[in-house]
């Protein structure tokens, strides 16, 4: 119903704006800067092939996926202060199909198989109207793609074929000095499953405030409070929780070199009608030592604090893109009772290197997990990327996951993926 909400939305701001006005102008003149400005758009196209293989212990057979991405969007000029974006995305299996796409959207022949997200189909990923006509502030209104910070909490989870975009309203606002105000009121979140499958839409009550400040040049505070209100009490009720948190970031000079630093904590706890009474903690540290050579080291600890002895009483991310997190194995998305485990929450201490050579970037990344609360090791990762432009319009990506298990509760996993990507 938001889908189709939000597309009405848009079709009346274009189609009844102008009427709006023809009082006391020339219909015509009017007519002619709206279709002017929708003419002076701007078209793109974009091809995105990916191979992915799973190697699952839990499972006889492994998972190779062979999927397409094609996405073309379309950015409107400006009328009067208003503008308008469309974005429509169409997923296809290509040669083979050896996998499991999960939540109900592959047939029940396709079980046997490791999942592999990334359902075949059509959909409308963003449509929205944005206005400029206020000093310092921008709105928007419709279905559109939303990325605070590092996307740890919300996010549009961009490594699956088919994105997670939200339907709402938001806000972005300039006119403090140094600092954005940006909020955004969500009704309903469209996940990455598409809608065929019962989990592909999460209606919600969701308010979301970030708070971006800059202190001189190199550093950036930024606290947020993210209020997630779940209405699908049978699929997702146990999400609906507050966050109340700040990241601090910035550089530090080292000669040749830099120093850059991230901390952030959070609390989070139940809201809504969520099932679950409980109240956890967040925090996360980084520091990657950059060289002018190209070469960086890192070192970072996260963790998503829980309760060894009830399930569900751990920090939760039901908006984040979770692939950049714990690991690309993705043996963590739903930390709250991630395979079994009671709520115990997750620490990832992890290392890594990044190195530029001519066009390359190459990166290596050591995870150590265990549970935040108890003395549990559930296991370690070792992740590996290549990627490369090849020319102005395309680019290679070569990238391995490799999850080794430490407890009973997970099991050894292996993903490899080769994906080309076309921009026209």
């Amino acid at each position: 119903m938001l889908k189709q909400l939000s597309i009405a939305a848009g079709l009346a701001g274009l189609l009844l704006g102008p009427l709006s006005l023809a009082a006391d102008t020339d219909a015509t003149a009017e007519n002619q800067s709206l279709v002017d400005a929708i003419i002076a758009g701007t078209p793109h196209v974009n091809f995105r092939y990916r191979y992915e293989y799973v190697s699952d212990n839990d499972f006889n057979k492994n998972a190779n996926a062979s999927t397409l991405r094609f996405r073309l969007n379309y950015a409107t000029g400006q009328w009067r202060g208003w503008s308008a974006f469309g974005e429509f995305d169409y997923i296809a299996e290509l040669l083979f199909n050896d996998f499991n796409s999960g939540a109900g959207t592959s047939g029940a022949d396709r079980n046997v198989y490791p999942v592999v997200a990334d359902p075949k189909g059509a959909d409308l990923n963003q449509f929205y109207l944005d206005y400029d006509g206020f000093s310092d502030t921008k709105l928007r209104f419709g279905r559109q793609r939303i990325l605070l910070d590092n996307q740890r909490f919300v996010g549009g989870v961009g490594w699956r074929q088919n994105e997670q975009t939200y339907d709402g309203a938001s806000v972005k606002f300039k006119g403090f000095k140094n600092t954005e105000v940006f909020y955004s009121y969500v009704g309903q979140v469209n996940r990455i499953f598409g809608e065929r499958s019962a989990a592909g839409q999460q209606r919600m009550k969701t308010h979301l405030i970030n708070v971006p400040i800059s202190i001189g040049e190199k550093w950036k505070v930024t606290p947020y409070y993210y209020h997630i209100d779940n209405d699908d009490l049978a699929a997702f009720s146990t999400t609906s929780s507050a966050t109340l948190g700040a990241r601090a970031s910035g550089d530090i000079a080292l000669g040749n070199s830099s120093l850059k630093l991230l901390g952030e904590v959070a609390t989070q706890s139940d809201i809504g009608d969520n099932p679950v009474s409980y109240s956890a903690e967040y925090y996360h540290l980084t520091a990657d030592w950059a060289m002018k050579n190209g070469l960086s080291f890192g070192l970072g600890l996260e963790s998503l604090g829980g309760d060894e002895d009830e399930a569900g009483k751990a920090f939760r991310t039901p908006l984040a893109t979770l692939h950049a997190f714990q690991g690309w194995a993705d043996q963590f998305l739903g930390t709250a009772a991630s395979a079994g485990v009671l709520g115990a929450g997750v620490d990832d201490l992890y290392v890594n290197a990044k190195y530029k050579w001519s066009k390359w970037k190459f990166q290596a990344i050591y995870h150590d997990f265990s549970a935040a609360a108890g003395s549990a090791d559930w296991g370690s990762e070792f992740d590996l990327a290549a990627s490369r432009s090849l020319g102005d319009r395309y680019s290679l990506l070569l990238k391995g996951a490799f999850f080794s298990a430490d407890d009973p509760a997970f099991r050894d996993v292996t993903k490899l993926w080769v994906q080309l990507v076309a921009n026209f």
